[in-house]
Order: structure tokens, then C-alpha cells, then sequence
């Protein structure tokens, strides 16, 4: 039934791109070769989406001239994460949707451990990718639901002492599947039956926490949502966002304070804030002891200092 209803197509692969045009280029060779493998192994059919958000470095040229056969969804402006995947994916005919990110390489099998899996787990209704990062070490892809206790022990980095803000992945086995409350949307698989019943991203966040909310959407459903090790990508990470640097360090906390206000309330959202803003106080501090660190690391937290000052000037609007 599931084939009839998609025409047949397995695997849409949707990939959201913005000025990335060289590892654009990279990230679909690798999912050209990777298709190529899986349709002699077990005859997947596949179709790929590049959603633009407006570039201005040849990216959709580039995607049109070497790529012919994907579809390229050019926008004029930049909808952000949520709202571009989503015009993609009411367009996706496979049974699963993958959300790719632009910078990542996909090694071998690393689609088809994923769609394996799921045929093989009915329950699930996504999964993610192990990621790498460029020297193939281990890559934090995968989180538990964020609440307040979670989010204090984890700006506070009390990890060390008890990993319960973010998960202690480099104790985890490499040879099964792990269940988790949230995957990365760098490389997301999502079930078109979950999909229907859960409906698309929230376009409300425009960068970051948006997969978050839609995997909590995944659980409060009633599917489970599962760590894939087999499926290897690796993922040069956050290659856009560095462009605009301080921009996307301020949305990354608007979407986790987005999050918090839709899923814990208005209350729960206010000590978030305090607790965000009490964090920042104590970072800022502690900045003149950057100055006692080598010159190698010193620059990014000088970096780093002077972006939490624009969080505390920002953090009573958002």
C-alpha cells in the first residue's frame, strides 16, 4: 500500500542550501554515489531536493549544471530551516523524507542503514545518522528532550560531573540502534505515515529547534525515535551559520525560548530566561581569564564573550 500511495519512490532526500555552493557540490556526490550503491543492493528508489534559500554564490547554477536530475526549489529569500524543508517535503513522494544538511558527506551504506531500519522497526517514526565530524571522531548528533533541570545542568556544564543535560555518546555500542528523545536535522529520517499524522515542521523557527519540536511532536504521537550507528555522515557543521555569525547565535537561543514557550508554557519559559540570563551573567564574569589562555584558543572566546554580551542585551525582548 505504502508504494502505491508514493508511486513506488523510497527515499526523498531534501537538502535546504544558503551560499554553501562548494559543499553543496561535495554533499551531492556523496548522495549520488551512495544512491548508486543502494539501488544494485536493494533496489531504492530515490528522488533529491536542493530548497535555496536565496544564494548569491552560484549554488543553483552550480546544482543545474552538474545535477540535472534534482529538483531545485529557488527561493528568492531565505524562509529559514523549517519553512524551506517544508516546500519540499509537500512535495516528497517516498516513503521516508531525509532531511540533509548541505555541509555533510554521506559515506557508504549510510542510506540504506537507515531505510533498513525502519522497514524493520514499524514503530519507529524517524531516525538519525551517526555524525562525524571531518577527522571522523565522534560528533554529538543526537539530544535528550531539553527541559529546565536539563538546560540549567547543561549551561552550567555539570556534565562532567553526571551526563544529564546532553547524552554521554562516546559511551554508547556501535553496533545497534539506541533510542533517543531528539535527532540532528543535519541527517534526519522521517516515516511519510508519521509525517501525515504529525504534519510538517514548524515554520515558526526560523533557525534551530526545530527539528527538536518536531521530534517531541514524533514522540507525543506515540512513535519512537532511534539512533542509527550503521548509517555514517560526516558533517562539517554550522558552515552557513558562520557566515552570519552573532546573527545565528542570537536564534539559537529565540528557538530554544520558542521551544520552551510552546511546549512548557509561559512560566517554565520565564525561569528559562532567568536561568539563560544567570548563565550568561556568570560567562561574563569570568572573561578577563581569557587572557590567561594560549593565543590559540583565546580568540574564539573573545569571540565567544563578546556574543554572550549581545544575548544579555537581547534575552529581555525574545
Amino acid at each position: 500500500m505504502a508504494a502505491e500511495l508514493t508511486g513506488g519512490m523510497d527515499l526523498s532526500i531534501i537538502i535546504v542550501s544558503w551560499n554553501t555552493c562548494r559543499l553543496l557540490d561535495e554533499c551531492l556526490d556523496s548522495v549520488q554515489q551512495e544512491l548508486a550503491r543502494q539501488r544494485e543492493k536493494m533496489r531504492l528508489h530515490a528522488e533529491v531536493f536542493v530548497v535555496d534559500n536565496g544564494s548569491t554564490d552560484g549554488s543553483v547554477e552550480m546544482v543545474r549544471t552538474r545535477y540535472p536530475e534534482v529538483a531545485v526549489i529557488a527561493n528568492s529569500h531565505n524562509p529559514g530551516f523549517a519553512g524551506a524543508n517544508n516546500q519540499a517535503l509537500v512535495r516528497a513522494r517516498g516513503r521516508y523524507s531525509l532531511l540533509l544538511n548541505p555541509d555533510t558527506v554521506v559515506l557508504p551504506d549510510g542510506f540504506g542503514a537507515l531505510v533498513r531500519f525502519m522497514d524493520d522497526h514499524p514503530h519507529a517514526g524517524a531516525a538519525g545518522s551517526r555524525l562525524l565530524n571531518a577527522d571522523r571522531t565522534l560528533q554529538p548528533s543526537c539530544s535528550p528532550a531539553p527541559t529546565l533541570a536539563r538546560e540549567l545542568w547543561r549551561m552550567f556544564h555539570i556534565d562532567w560531573l553526571y551526563p544529564y543535560g546532553e547524552y554521554n555518546m562516546s559511551r554508547w555500542p556501535l553496533t545497534e540502534p539506541r533510542p533517543v528523545d531528539s535527532v540532528q536535522g543535519a541527517a534526519m529520517l522521517v516515516r511519510r505515515s508519521t509525517q501525515d499524522q504529525v504534519g510538517l515542521l514548524d515554520s515558526g523557527y526560523f533557525m534551530y529547534s526545530e527539528e527538536v519540536d518536531w521530534c517531541t511532536r514524533i514522540k507525543d504521537a506515540g512513535w519512537e525515535i532511534y539512533w542509527v550507528p550503521s548509517s555514517q555522515v560526516v558533517h562539517y557543521g554550522g558552515q552557513s551559520a558562520r557566515q552570519v555569525a552573532d546573527a545565528m547565535f542570537l536564534q539559537l537561543y529565540r528557538g530554544k525560548i520558542q521551544y520552551f514557550h510552546k511546549h512548557w508554557g509561559r512560566f517554565a519559559t520565564a525561569a528559562y530566561k532567568l536561568v539563560l540570563g544567570l548563565a550568561t551573567l556568570a560567562r561574563l564574569a569570568l572573561t578577563p581569564l581569557i587572557w590567561l589562555e594560549p593565543a590559540s584558543r583565546r580568540q574564539r572566546h573573545l569571540v565567544l564573550a563578546r556574543q554572550y554580551g549581545l544575548l544579555l542585551r537581547a534575552l529581555p525582548g525574545m
